[in-house]
């Protein structure tokens, strides 16, 4: 065996399993809530939820959200960068938060949960950039071996969010042939129990952090860099076409990928899928995307970035589309648009992330990360808080559509004219409210395929050159 073959081998055999392992943990954190959260924010007082409006769960789900984004090259960046191993700083949030979101479980006004919120968020948005820079420093073949590995975070986010609806949010629960395999009768207070999938997370969350700490590999901070704080050396990389434009466009993505775990969770209750039911509906997606990451690495040796980043960005305006159809076609419609979940995911957030790493200089790859997610996990989020509320105009029927502004007004009028949309004389119109988030995904493709550009050789070269 070669110098080089026992290189690869010892950095890319065992850690694989436990980089796995980070993953599926990572995303169960996230998944066992995220998908139902909405329902029980919204739903009466009366009804076991908290009586917020959209705009209350959109500044929760959106703004808070993106104060961790905000935070990240400050904590991510610049510590994991500079001064402390990546897999301690990952360990060492994942504490924090866990704390912090078993006290949101307790939490029943707007103002505190709001607070409690972005200090959670500013723990845990941190350790999606950390967990994908702890791959990269460990994989010997990222383009091949990363889209491997992440899939363990998409079984993860499945089996927390399936198990939580079908086995916490039901009684009466047998065994059966079908698919999700368990089948039960929602519990008359299901949606009061959603907040204790803030609990079950934050229990995970201190689990996985210990494991962190102790299991991972060592990936040592890097300190040879000239600029004083490291996430300001990725902000450079948006002189490079190919950076700037999958920037711009991932701005527009993020905002409508936000919105859909907002709406999805209440829509699917609204066309007649049970509480208890939502979570396994959802995961849908991220089975679709477990075999979408496992090919991933092929479709882009062969079709490159561009045509990829398109293909993903395409897949959005046809899951908004068929959500639009499915709203009056039949429930089951649903599951299309939820199954283009795993290429709307793959071929473009993952993708774009491993386009950051290839485009970043090796010695500031984790501040990239960082930088990036400023994009899709700060800034869009941000845009979508106040999307999601123009959206609420966008779909208002009756009484509610009173004294709207001319553009909203000028939009529903486009939307009737030109797509056929037919409003109607209560309740909300979701069609409006999807199509409106399919137009805007198949801008961003537009903007791809006309203007993105892989320079990502070019980019990586000169920033080095550049710090040399």
């Amino acid at each position: 065996m070669t110098t080089a073959t026992a290189a690869a081998t010892s950095l890319d055999g065992g850690p694989k399993i436990r980089l796995g392992i980070m993953m599926f943990l990572q995303y169960a954190v996230w998944g066992i809530w995220l998908p139902v959260l909405a329902i029980y924010l919204m739903a009466s007082k009366d009804e076991g939820g908290l009586g917020f409006s959209g705009g209350d769960v959109g500044w929760i789900l959106g703004v808070a959200a993106a104060s961790g984004a905000l935070t990240a090259p400050f904590i991510a960046g610049q510590i994991a960068d500079r001064f402390l191993n990546a897999e301690i700083a990952l360990g060492a949030l994942l504490l924090m938060g866990g704390v912090l979101n078993i006290g949101l479980a307790y939490v029943t006004e707007f103002a505190p949960f709001l607070l409690l919120s972005v200090a959670y968020s500013i723990c845990y948005m941190p350790t999606i950039a950390l967990t994908n820079s702890i791959c990269f420093a460990n994989l010997a073949d990222p383009d091949t071996a990363f889209p491997r590995v992440r899939v363990w975070g998409t079984i993860g986010w499945i089996v927390a969010s399936t198990l939580f609806g079908l086995l916490y949010l039901n009684t009466n629960i047998s065994l059966t042939w079908m698919p999700w395999f368990f089948q039960g009768d929602p519990k008359p207070e299901a949606t009061s129990l959603i907040a204790n999938a803030l609990i079950f997370s934050g229990v995970i969350s201190m689990a996985y952090g210990l494991y962190a700490m102790i299991m991972l590999p060592r990936t040592r901070p890097s300190k040879n860099s000239s600029h004083p704080l490291a996430f300001l050396e990725a902000f450079g990389l948006l002189r490079f076409r190919g950076v700037l434009i999958l920037t711009i466009a991932s701005l527009a993505i993020s905002m409508i990928h936000n919105v859909y775990f907002v709406r999805t969770g209440p829509w699917l209750e609204t066309i007649g899928f049970p509480k208890g039911d939502i979570g396994a509906v959802m995961s849908v997606g991220q089975i679709v995307e477990i075999f979408v990451l496992g090919v991933l690495g092929w479709f882009l040796k062969r079709l490159g970035f561009r045509l990829v980043i398109t293909i993903g960005a395409i897949a959005y305006f046809l899951r908004f589309a068929d959500f639009a159809w499915a709203t009056d076609g039949g429930k089951n419609l649903a599951f299309i648009g939820i199954a283009l979940h795993g290429f709307c995911f793959a071929f473009f957030f993952a993708a774009a992330f491993m386009f950051i790493d290839r485009a970043a200089p090796k010695e500031a790859r984790h501040s990239a990360q960082t930088a990036f997610g400023i994009a899709i996990l700060g800034i869009g989020p941000i845009l979508s808080g106040f999307f999601n509320g123009w959206l609420d105009q966008v779909g208002a029927t009756g009484d509610a559509a009173a004294n709207l502004g001319s553009t909203t007004m000028w939009w529903r009028d486009f939307l009737m004219n030109r797509l056929g949309i037919v409003y109607p004389d209560a309740g909300v119109s979701y069609p409006a409210i999807w199509w409106t988030l399919a137009l805007v995904g198949g801008l961003a493709a537009i903007l791809v395929v006309v203007a993105f550009t892989d320079d990502s050789a070019k980019s990586a070269s000169s920033a080095e050159a550049a710090e040399g």
